[in-house]
Protein backbone atom coordinates (compact mmCIF):
# COMPACT_ATOMS: atom_id res chain seq x y z
CA UNK A 1 0.00 0.00 0.00
CA UNK A 2 2.86 2.37 0.88
CA UNK A 3 4.61 1.53 -2.40
CA UNK A 4 1.42 2.23 -4.38
CA UNK A 5 1.04 5.61 -2.67
CA UNK A 6 4.69 6.38 -3.35
CA UNK A 7 4.23 5.42 -7.02
CA UNK A 8 1.25 7.78 -7.28
CA UNK A 9 3.21 10.68 -5.78
CA UNK A 10 6.16 9.89 -8.02
CA UNK A 11 3.90 10.15 -11.08
CA UNK A 12 2.59 13.50 -9.87
CA UNK A 13 6.12 14.75 -9.39
CA UNK A 14 6.94 13.84 -13.01
CA UNK A 15 3.56 14.85 -14.38
CA UNK A 16 4.86 16.50 -17.56
CA UNK A 17 6.49 13.38 -18.98
CA UNK A 18 3.79 11.15 -17.49
CA UNK A 19 1.01 13.18 -19.14
CA UNK A 20 2.76 12.91 -22.49
CA UNK A 21 3.03 9.14 -22.15
CA UNK A 22 -0.53 8.88 -20.87
CA UNK A 23 -1.80 10.94 -23.81
CA UNK A 24 0.02 8.70 -26.28
CA UNK A 25 -1.54 5.59 -24.76
CA UNK A 26 -4.98 7.26 -24.65
CA UNK A 27 -4.81 8.15 -28.34
CA UNK A 28 -3.82 4.59 -29.24
CA UNK A 29 -6.65 3.13 -27.14
CA UNK A 30 -9.11 5.58 -28.69
CA UNK A 31 -7.96 4.66 -32.21
CA UNK A 32 -8.06 0.94 -31.45
CA UNK A 33 -11.59 1.04 -30.01
CA UNK A 34 -12.82 3.41 -32.75
CA UNK A 35 -11.38 1.28 -35.54
CA UNK A 36 -12.85 -1.86 -34.01
CA UNK A 37 -16.27 -0.22 -33.60
CA UNK A 38 -16.27 1.15 -37.13
CA UNK A 39 -15.08 -2.22 -38.48
CA UNK A 40 -17.83 -4.13 -36.71
CA UNK A 41 -20.56 -1.59 -37.48
CA UNK A 42 -19.36 -1.20 -41.08
CA UNK A 43 -19.85 -4.92 -41.54
CA UNK A 44 -23.32 -4.65 -40.00
CA UNK A 45 -24.25 -1.58 -42.07
CA UNK A 46 -22.88 -3.20 -45.21
CA UNK A 47 -25.09 -6.19 -44.56
CA UNK A 48 -28.03 -3.88 -43.92
CA UNK A 49 -27.73 -1.86 -47.14
CA UNK A 50 -30.90 -3.63 -48.12
CA UNK A 51 -33.11 -5.05 -45.40
CA UNK A 52 -36.38 -6.94 -45.38
CA UNK A 53 -36.03 -8.07 -49.00
CA UNK A 54 -36.26 -11.83 -49.41
CA UNK A 55 -35.25 -12.19 -53.06
CA UNK A 56 -33.64 -10.17 -55.82
CA UNK A 57 -34.41 -11.50 -59.30
CA UNK A 58 -32.57 -10.60 -62.48
CA UNK A 59 -31.04 -12.07 -65.60
CA UNK A 60 -28.84 -15.09 -64.96
CA UNK A 61 -25.35 -13.81 -64.20
CA UNK A 62 -23.46 -14.24 -60.93
CA UNK A 63 -24.95 -13.75 -57.48
CA UNK A 64 -22.55 -10.95 -56.52
CA UNK A 65 -22.80 -9.28 -59.93
CA UNK A 66 -26.59 -9.15 -59.66
CA UNK A 67 -26.37 -7.76 -56.13
CA UNK A 68 -23.85 -5.08 -57.08
CA UNK A 69 -25.78 -3.94 -60.13
CA UNK A 70 -29.25 -3.90 -58.57
CA UNK A 71 -28.47 -2.66 -55.05
CA UNK A 72 -25.13 -0.85 -55.18
CA UNK A 73 -25.49 0.46 -58.78
CA UNK A 74 -22.05 -0.96 -59.59
CA UNK A 75 -21.54 -2.53 -62.99
CA UNK A 76 -24.41 -3.59 -65.18
CA UNK A 77 -26.17 -6.67 -66.49
CA UNK A 78 -26.20 -7.51 -70.18
CA UNK A 79 -29.79 -8.76 -70.13
CA UNK A 80 -32.96 -7.88 -68.30
CA UNK A 81 -36.16 -9.54 -67.18
CA UNK A 82 -39.16 -9.50 -69.49
CA UNK A 83 -42.26 -7.80 -68.13
CA UNK A 84 -44.27 -10.93 -68.85
CA UNK A 85 -41.99 -13.01 -66.65
CA UNK A 86 -42.11 -10.37 -63.91
CA UNK A 87 -45.91 -10.39 -63.89
CA UNK A 88 -46.04 -14.19 -63.88
CA UNK A 89 -43.54 -14.66 -61.04
CA UNK A 90 -45.00 -11.95 -58.81
CA UNK A 91 -48.48 -13.41 -59.24
CA UNK A 92 -47.44 -16.65 -57.51
CA UNK A 93 -48.90 -17.63 -54.16
CA UNK A 94 -47.01 -16.33 -51.15
CA UNK A 95 -45.68 -13.15 -52.77
CA UNK A 96 -46.33 -10.28 -50.38
CA UNK A 97 -44.90 -7.42 -52.46
CA UNK A 98 -42.60 -6.74 -55.38
CA UNK A 99 -40.62 -3.76 -56.65
CA UNK A 100 -39.56 -3.61 -60.30
CA UNK A 101 -36.45 -1.55 -61.03
CA UNK A 102 -35.02 -0.37 -64.31
CA UNK A 103 -31.47 1.03 -64.59
CA UNK A 104 -29.34 2.28 -67.44
CA UNK A 105 -29.72 6.07 -67.36
CA UNK A 106 -27.95 8.71 -65.32
CA UNK A 107 -27.86 12.40 -64.47
CA UNK A 108 -24.45 14.06 -64.06
CA UNK A 109 -22.89 10.78 -62.98
CA UNK A 110 -25.71 9.78 -60.61
CA UNK A 111 -27.80 6.67 -61.31
CA UNK A 112 -31.42 6.98 -62.42
CA UNK A 113 -33.79 4.26 -61.26
CA UNK A 114 -37.19 3.63 -62.77
CA UNK A 115 -39.62 2.04 -60.33
CA UNK A 116 -43.14 2.17 -58.91
CA UNK A 117 -44.68 3.68 -55.79
CA UNK A 118 -44.17 0.32 -54.06
CA UNK A 119 -40.50 1.28 -53.84
CA UNK A 120 -41.26 3.98 -51.26
CA UNK A 121 -43.60 1.67 -49.36
CA UNK A 122 -41.59 -1.55 -49.17
CA UNK A 123 -37.91 -0.76 -49.65
CA UNK A 124 -36.03 -1.08 -46.35
CA UNK A 125 -32.46 -0.30 -45.29
CA UNK A 126 -30.41 -0.75 -42.10
CA UNK A 127 -32.61 -2.43 -39.49
CA UNK A 128 -35.76 -2.44 -41.63
CA UNK A 129 -36.02 1.34 -41.70
CA UNK A 130 -38.44 2.94 -44.15
CA UNK A 131 -37.50 5.55 -46.69
CA UNK A 132 -38.66 8.96 -45.48
CA UNK A 133 -38.93 12.33 -47.16
CA UNK A 134 -36.98 15.37 -46.09
CA UNK A 135 -38.99 17.52 -48.48
CA UNK A 136 -41.84 16.93 -50.87
CA UNK A 137 -43.57 13.65 -51.72
CA UNK A 138 -43.35 10.56 -53.97
CA UNK A 139 -43.82 11.07 -57.70
CA UNK A 140 -47.46 11.17 -58.77
CA UNK A 141 -47.00 11.95 -62.45
CA UNK A 142 -44.83 10.53 -65.18
CA UNK A 143 -42.65 13.65 -65.47
CA UNK A 144 -41.74 13.84 -61.77
CA UNK A 145 -38.55 12.73 -60.00
CA UNK A 146 -37.58 12.00 -56.39
CA UNK A 147 -33.95 12.67 -55.47
CA UNK A 148 -31.70 10.93 -52.98
CA UNK A 149 -30.25 13.24 -50.32
CA UNK A 150 -26.71 13.24 -51.72
CA UNK A 151 -27.91 14.04 -55.24
CA UNK A 152 -29.84 17.06 -53.95
CA UNK A 153 -26.97 18.30 -51.77
CA UNK A 154 -24.20 17.70 -54.27
CA UNK A 155 -25.98 19.22 -57.25
CA UNK A 156 -27.86 21.89 -55.29
CA UNK A 157 -31.37 20.89 -56.38
CA UNK A 158 -34.55 21.90 -54.63
CA UNK A 159 -38.24 21.24 -55.15
CA UNK A 160 -39.74 22.20 -58.52
CA UNK A 161 -36.35 22.34 -60.25
CA UNK A 162 -36.23 20.86 -63.75
CA UNK A 163 -33.61 18.23 -64.67
CA UNK A 164 -32.73 16.30 -67.80
CA UNK A 165 -31.77 12.62 -67.77
CA UNK A 166 -29.03 11.15 -69.95
CA UNK A 167 -28.71 7.71 -71.46
CA UNK A 168 -25.79 5.72 -70.06
CA UNK A 169 -24.50 4.91 -66.57
CA UNK A 170 -21.95 6.81 -64.50
CA UNK A 171 -20.09 9.69 -66.10
CA UNK A 172 -20.47 8.20 -69.58
CA UNK A 173 -23.61 9.63 -71.16
CA UNK A 174 -24.37 8.99 -74.80
CA UNK A 175 -27.52 11.04 -75.24
CA UNK A 176 -29.38 13.69 -73.26
CA UNK A 177 -33.18 13.43 -73.19
CA UNK A 178 -33.69 17.19 -73.45
CA UNK A 179 -37.22 16.81 -74.81
CA UNK A 180 -38.40 15.08 -71.62
CA UNK A 181 -37.44 17.15 -68.57
CA UNK A 182 -38.42 16.02 -65.05
CA UNK A 183 -39.64 18.14 -62.16
CA UNK A 184 -38.25 17.52 -58.67
CA UNK A 185 -41.15 16.76 -56.31
CA UNK A 186 -39.39 14.99 -53.44
CA UNK A 187 -36.06 14.72 -51.64
CA UNK A 188 -35.38 11.72 -49.40
CA UNK A 189 -33.70 11.79 -46.01
CA UNK A 190 -30.13 10.43 -45.83
CA UNK A 191 -29.84 6.66 -45.55
CA UNK A 192 -26.12 6.10 -46.01
CA UNK A 193 -26.91 3.67 -48.85
CA UNK A 194 -26.83 3.93 -52.67
CA UNK A 195 -30.37 5.35 -52.42
CA UNK A 196 -28.78 8.70 -51.52
CA UNK A 197 -27.00 8.80 -54.89
CA UNK A 198 -30.03 7.82 -56.96
CA UNK A 199 -32.73 9.68 -58.87
CA UNK A 200 -36.09 7.88 -58.82
CA UNK A 201 -38.58 8.25 -61.66
CA UNK A 202 -41.73 6.33 -62.65
CA UNK A 203 -41.11 3.05 -64.46
CA UNK A 204 -43.24 4.19 -67.36
CA UNK A 205 -40.97 7.20 -67.91
CA UNK A 206 -38.03 4.90 -68.68
CA UNK A 207 -39.93 3.34 -71.55
CA UNK A 208 -41.19 6.65 -72.92
CA UNK A 209 -37.84 8.44 -72.98
CA UNK A 210 -36.39 5.50 -74.89
CA UNK A 211 -38.77 5.59 -77.81
CA UNK A 212 -42.21 5.70 -76.26
CA UNK A 213 -45.20 6.77 -78.27
CA UNK A 214 -45.50 10.18 -76.64
CA UNK A 215 -43.53 12.74 -74.71
CA UNK A 216 -43.83 12.91 -70.95
CA UNK A 217 -45.97 16.04 -71.04
CA UNK A 218 -48.32 14.62 -73.68
CA UNK A 219 -48.68 11.34 -71.83
CA UNK A 220 -49.33 13.19 -68.60
CA UNK A 221 -52.08 15.27 -70.15
CA UNK A 222 -54.01 12.40 -71.75
CA UNK A 223 -53.52 9.55 -69.30
CA UNK A 224 -56.38 9.06 -66.84
CA UNK A 225 -55.29 5.80 -65.21
CA UNK A 226 -52.71 6.94 -62.65
CA UNK A 227 -51.29 3.50 -61.93
CA UNK A 228 -50.89 2.70 -65.61
CA UNK A 229 -49.39 6.14 -66.13
CA UNK A 230 -46.65 5.45 -63.59
CA UNK A 231 -46.01 1.79 -64.44
CA UNK A 232 -46.81 1.57 -68.13
CA UNK A 233 -46.14 -1.60 -70.11
CA UNK A 234 -42.35 -1.90 -70.40
CA UNK A 235 -40.89 -4.70 -72.47
CA UNK A 236 -38.31 -5.53 -69.83
CA UNK A 237 -36.82 -4.36 -66.54
CA UNK A 238 -33.36 -4.70 -65.01
CA UNK A 239 -34.41 -6.67 -61.92
CA UNK A 240 -37.05 -6.79 -59.22
CA UNK A 241 -37.17 -7.18 -55.44
CA UNK A 242 -39.59 -9.50 -53.68
CA UNK A 243 -40.97 -10.03 -50.20
CA UNK A 244 -42.87 -13.15 -49.12
CA UNK A 245 -45.40 -14.11 -46.49
CA UNK A 246 -43.23 -17.00 -45.29
CA UNK A 247 -39.61 -18.16 -45.65
CA UNK A 248 -40.94 -21.38 -47.14
CA UNK A 249 -42.32 -19.45 -50.10
CA UNK A 250 -38.93 -17.76 -50.49
CA UNK A 251 -37.10 -21.05 -50.94
CA UNK A 252 -39.77 -22.55 -53.14
CA UNK A 253 -40.08 -19.62 -55.55
CA UNK A 254 -36.31 -19.13 -55.64
CA UNK A 255 -35.93 -22.70 -56.83
CA UNK A 256 -38.65 -22.19 -59.44
CA UNK A 257 -36.99 -18.97 -60.66
CA UNK A 258 -33.61 -20.63 -61.08
CA UNK A 259 -35.31 -23.40 -63.09
CA UNK A 260 -37.52 -20.99 -65.04
CA UNK A 261 -37.64 -22.19 -68.67
CA UNK A 262 -39.03 -19.23 -70.67
CA UNK A 263 -35.86 -17.22 -69.92
CA UNK A 264 -32.65 -17.55 -67.93
CA UNK A 265 -33.29 -15.88 -64.57
CA UNK A 266 -31.48 -15.85 -61.25
CA UNK A 267 -32.96 -15.37 -57.79
CA UNK A 268 -30.61 -14.47 -54.95
CA UNK A 269 -31.14 -13.98 -51.24
CA UNK A 270 -29.49 -10.61 -50.51
CA UNK A 271 -28.52 -11.42 -46.92
CA UNK A 272 -26.63 -14.53 -48.01
CA UNK A 273 -24.97 -12.82 -50.97
CA UNK A 274 -23.96 -9.82 -48.85
CA UNK A 275 -22.24 -12.20 -46.46
CA UNK A 276 -20.36 -13.82 -49.33
CA UNK A 277 -19.32 -10.42 -50.64
CA UNK A 278 -18.04 -9.32 -47.22
CA UNK A 279 -16.00 -12.53 -46.95
CA UNK A 280 -14.30 -11.52 -50.18
CA UNK A 281 -13.39 -8.22 -48.51
CA UNK A 282 -11.98 -9.92 -45.40
CA UNK A 283 -8.54 -8.54 -46.26
CA UNK A 284 -9.84 -5.09 -45.33
CA UNK A 285 -10.65 -6.34 -41.83
CA UNK A 286 -7.17 -7.79 -41.48
CA UNK A 287 -5.56 -4.53 -42.55
CA UNK A 288 -7.60 -2.57 -40.01
CA UNK A 289 -6.66 -5.01 -37.26
CA UNK A 290 -3.01 -4.76 -38.23
CA UNK A 291 -3.18 -0.97 -38.23
CA UNK A 292 -4.73 -1.01 -34.76
CA UNK A 293 -2.06 -3.35 -33.43
CA UNK A 294 0.74 -1.18 -34.84
CA UNK A 295 -0.72 1.95 -33.24
CA UNK A 296 -0.87 0.27 -29.82
CA UNK A 297 2.63 -1.16 -30.20
CA UNK A 298 4.09 2.25 -31.07
CA UNK A 299 2.44 3.85 -28.03
CA UNK A 300 3.77 1.13 -25.70
CA UNK A 301 7.26 1.45 -27.15
CA UNK A 302 6.96 5.19 -26.57
CA UNK A 303 6.11 4.50 -22.94
CA UNK A 304 9.12 2.18 -22.65
CA UNK A 305 11.40 4.86 -24.08
CA UNK A 306 10.07 7.44 -21.63
CA UNK A 307 10.44 5.09 -18.65
CA UNK A 308 14.02 4.20 -19.56
CA UNK A 309 14.94 7.85 -20.09
CA UNK A 310 13.40 8.84 -16.76
CA UNK A 311 15.07 5.92 -15.04
CA UNK A 312 18.53 7.33 -15.79
CA UNK A 313 17.47 10.67 -14.32
CA UNK A 314 16.01 8.99 -11.21
CA UNK A 315 19.07 6.99 -10.15
CA UNK A 316 19.79 9.37 -7.26
CA UNK A 317 16.12 9.19 -6.17
CA UNK A 318 16.27 5.39 -6.19
CA UNK A 319 19.57 5.41 -4.32
CA UNK A 320 18.04 7.58 -1.59
CA UNK A 321 15.19 5.07 -1.27
CA UNK A 322 17.78 2.30 -0.89
CA UNK A 323 19.59 4.31 1.77
CA UNK A 324 16.45 4.56 3.93
CA UNK A 325 15.82 0.84 3.85
CA UNK A 326 14.15 0.03 0.51
CA UNK A 327 15.08 -3.36 -0.87
CA UNK A 328 15.74 -4.05 -4.59
CA UNK A 329 12.34 -5.72 -4.94
CA UNK A 330 10.72 -2.54 -3.53
CA UNK A 331 12.22 -0.56 -6.41
CA UNK A 332 11.13 -3.26 -8.85
CA UNK A 333 7.55 -3.07 -7.53
CA UNK A 334 7.59 0.75 -7.55
CA UNK A 335 8.55 1.02 -11.23
CA UNK A 336 6.11 -1.75 -12.19
CA UNK A 337 3.21 -0.04 -10.41
CA UNK A 338 4.07 3.28 -12.06
CA UNK A 339 3.93 1.74 -15.55
CA UNK A 340 0.72 -0.08 -14.67
CA UNK A 341 -0.93 3.10 -13.34
CA UNK A 342 0.15 5.04 -16.42
CA UNK A 343 -1.31 2.36 -18.70
CA UNK A 344 -4.53 2.20 -16.66
CA UNK A 345 -5.05 5.97 -16.76
CA UNK A 346 -4.25 5.98 -20.47
CA UNK A 347 -6.88 3.30 -21.09
CA UNK A 348 -9.50 5.21 -19.07
CA UNK A 349 -8.82 8.49 -20.87
CA UNK A 350 -8.71 6.67 -24.22
CA UNK A 351 -12.09 5.06 -23.55
CA UNK A 352 -13.58 8.48 -22.75
CA UNK A 353 -12.10 9.91 -25.96
CA UNK A 354 -13.50 6.93 -27.86
CA UNK A 355 -17.06 7.70 -26.75
CA UNK A 356 -16.55 11.37 -27.56
CA UNK A 357 -15.35 10.57 -31.09
CA UNK A 358 -18.11 8.04 -31.75
CA UNK A 359 -20.78 10.43 -30.48
CA UNK A 360 -19.42 13.31 -32.58
CA UNK A 361 -18.81 11.37 -35.80
CA UNK A 362 -21.83 9.04 -35.68
CA UNK A 363 -24.08 11.26 -37.80
CA UNK A 364 -21.36 11.94 -40.36
CA UNK A 365 -20.55 8.25 -40.77
CA UNK A 366 -24.24 7.43 -41.21
CA UNK A 367 -24.92 10.07 -43.86
CA UNK A 368 -21.63 9.94 -45.80
CA UNK A 369 -20.30 6.41 -45.38
CA UNK A 370 -23.45 4.45 -44.67
CA UNK A 371 -22.07 3.18 -41.36
CA UNK A 372 -24.62 3.16 -38.55
CA UNK A 373 -22.48 3.39 -35.40
CA UNK A 374 -24.05 2.11 -32.18
CA UNK A 375 -23.09 3.88 -28.96
CA UNK A 376 -23.17 1.10 -26.38
CA UNK A 377 -21.22 -0.10 -23.38
CA UNK A 378 -17.88 -1.70 -24.16
CA UNK A 379 -18.37 -5.29 -25.23
CA UNK A 380 -16.48 -8.21 -23.70
CA UNK A 381 -14.31 -8.24 -26.80
CA UNK A 382 -13.44 -4.54 -26.42
CA UNK A 383 -12.81 -4.99 -22.70
CA UNK A 384 -10.56 -7.89 -23.63
CA UNK A 385 -8.58 -5.59 -25.94
CA UNK A 386 -8.12 -3.12 -23.11
CA UNK A 387 -7.04 -6.00 -20.87
CA UNK A 388 -4.41 -7.00 -23.45
CA UNK A 389 -3.11 -3.41 -23.53
CA UNK A 390 -2.95 -3.37 -19.73
CA UNK A 391 -1.02 -6.63 -19.70
CA UNK A 392 1.33 -5.38 -22.43
CA UNK A 393 1.90 -2.16 -20.50
CA UNK A 394 2.75 -4.15 -17.39
CA UNK A 395 5.19 -6.37 -19.31
CA UNK A 396 6.79 -3.27 -20.87
CA UNK A 397 7.20 -1.81 -17.38
CA UNK A 398 9.13 -4.89 -16.25
CA UNK A 399 12.09 -3.84 -18.40
CA UNK A 400 12.94 -0.59 -16.54
CA UNK A 401 11.82 -2.24 -13.28
CA UNK A 402 14.40 -4.98 -13.78
CA UNK A 403 17.11 -2.40 -14.42
CA UNK A 404 16.12 -0.55 -11.25
CA UNK A 405 16.32 -3.82 -9.33
CA UNK A 406 20.01 -4.20 -10.14
CA UNK A 407 20.94 -0.60 -9.34
CA UNK A 408 23.28 -0.48 -6.39
CA UNK A 409 23.33 2.21 -3.70
CA UNK A 410 26.73 3.50 -4.85
CA UNK A 411 25.50 3.87 -8.47
CA UNK A 412 23.01 6.53 -7.46
CA UNK A 413 25.12 8.30 -4.89
CA UNK A 414 28.08 8.69 -7.27
CA UNK A 415 26.02 10.71 -9.76
CA UNK A 416 26.86 14.39 -9.66
CA UNK A 417 24.03 16.90 -9.32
Amino acid sequence: MIIAKLAYKSLLNRRASVLLTLFTIAISVMLLLSIERVRIDAKSSFSNTISGTDLIVGARTGDIQLLLSSVFRIGHTNNGVSWKSYKYITSQRGVKWSIPISLGDSHKGQAVLGTTLDYFSHYRFAKKQNLTFNKGRPFAAINEVVLGSEVANKLGYKLNDSIVISHGMGNTSFHHHDDNPFKVVGILNPTGTPVDKTLHIPLAAIDLIHGGKASLEHEHEHEHDEDNNLVGHPKQITAFLMGFNSPLYTLQIRRNINQYKPEALLGIMPTVTLKELWEMLAIVEKILLLFSAVVVLVSLLGMLTTLLANLSQRRRELAILRSVGARPWHLFTLISIESLLTTLLGCLVGSALYYLVIFSAGGYLQSHAGISVNITMLSYYELGLIGVIMAAGFVIGLIPATRAYFYSLSDGMSIKA
